[in-house]
């Protein structure tokens, strides 16, 4: 299947409407279920539900055909990018709705290097990976594809073109950095 993924991709890529057609059925499945595990650490009653998230973010993918598509990898690194784009623009909104006061919770358990269940404002963690890309986009970036993103360490090598033992070590880094950045 992922080979089916990329050949799809790259058909879009050159024009093939039909293509795109055949291939969201192959990675809407993956993508319910990121949405699904993003919004499970948000507020019971969030407004924002896992198949409205995936249709958002098929939207914003279907208008990004001139990517140079890589891997089914790369595909699911990028729709990390736009949903947690989308979860921040929801946050804002919800914020700016509520003039500043009760920001989103997300529970942060994988980046929380010593508390793994603490709540963490997605805003916050959002700003936090701004900064982090301030000087270090590799690590923001593995980041999001981990997190974000849902990859594995093999996965997230392939569409960083590093190898699985930098990806590990740079990840504790960042997990690490973000921990510290977040506990201010």
């Amino acid at each position: 299947m992922p080979q089916d993924v990329t050949q799809l991709l790259a058909e879009w890529r050159n024009g093939d409407q039909a293509a795109l057609d055949q291939l969201m059925p192959l990675v809407y499945d993956e993508l319910h279920r990121l949405a699904k595990r993003y919004l499970s650490h948000e507020r019971r009653n969030h407004t924002l539900q896992p198949t409205a998230l995936v249709n958002e973010a098929y939207l914003r993918l279907a208008g990004q055909q001139q990517i140079e598509w890589q891997s089914r990898a790369h595909f699911f690194g990028i729709a990390a990018q736009v949903m947690r784009h989308l979860l921040v623009d929801h946050a804002r909104a919800r914020q700016f709705a509520k003039r500043g006061g009760g920001a989103q919770q997300i529970t942060l358990d994988e980046v929380s290097a010593v508390q793994p269940e603490a709540a963490v404002d997605i805003l916050a963690l959002n700003e936090a990976l701004d900064r982090l890309a301030d000087f270090d986009k590799r690590k923001a970036r593995i980041v999001e594809l981990r997190y974000f993103g849902g990859l594995g360490t093999d996965e997230t090598a392939e569409v960083l073109g590093l190898s699985a033992i930098t990806i590990k070590r740079e990840w504790l880094k960042a997990k690490a950095w973000l921990y510290h950045e977040m506990s201010k």
